[in-house]
């Protein structure tokens, strides 16, 4: 079995739920993906780290930092960067905060010293739905003068991230959508 069907089968069994749920965007679905249930497990997080990393490693544009929005991007952006150390090409983490910092400096970004001013980051997001959270932390990000050269999650939901994110110019890859995960 693959690194993509074994994460497959570890996301249906451990953060895949058929019900009635209310998901973060107050949007209602009869299934939910509770995606740290995966990238907190040990396989979870190297599967995806490996499969991520791949996509920064075909993508055109060189990445030189890896991020996204804390809770769910927290587990995948270390995995990315301890599976680019693993393969000698080492992209350094960081986390974008909900709210800054209140205090020290105010910060939303967490580890800037590791990364170069201006340098051109992918951004990671476990499940994505209507794309609000990753359209907050690109808002973020450039703000902080770095450029945004890749959208990556773990599952597209296709409930219009992906077109929301197009709108403004970003194109969102995907390990799995709705459909690919679901068959």
């Amino acid at each position: 079995m693959n690194n993509t069907d074994q994460l497959k089968q570890l996301l249906l069994a451990k953060s895949y739920r058929h019900g009635k749920f209310t998901l973060s965007s107050g949007r209602e679905s009869d299934f939910y993906i509770d995606g740290k249930q995966t990238t907190l497990s040990a396989e979870g997080a190297y599967l995806c780290g490996k499969l991520i990393f791949e996509i920064i490693r075909n993508n055109p544009q060189k990445i030189d930092a890896v991020g996204g929005m804390t809770l769910g991007a927290d587990p995948l952006v270390t995995a990315v960067s301890v599976v680019s150390h693993l393969e000698q090409a080492p992209i350094p983490a960081f986390i974008v905060r909900k709210e800054s910092k209140g205090h020290g400096t105010g910060q939303y970004i967490e580890g800037l010293s590791n990364m170069v001013p201006g340098c051109t980051v992918a951004l990671l997001e476990d499940v994505v739905t209507t794309g609000g959270t990753l359209l907050t932390v690109i808002e973020r990000v450039e703000a902080a003068g770095f450029k945004v050269g890749l959208v990556v999650t773990v599952v597209d939901r296709l409930e219009g991230g992906a077109e929301a994110l197009a709108e403004k110019g970003y194109r969102l890859e995907a390990i799995f959508t709705r459909h690919t995960l679901l068959q």
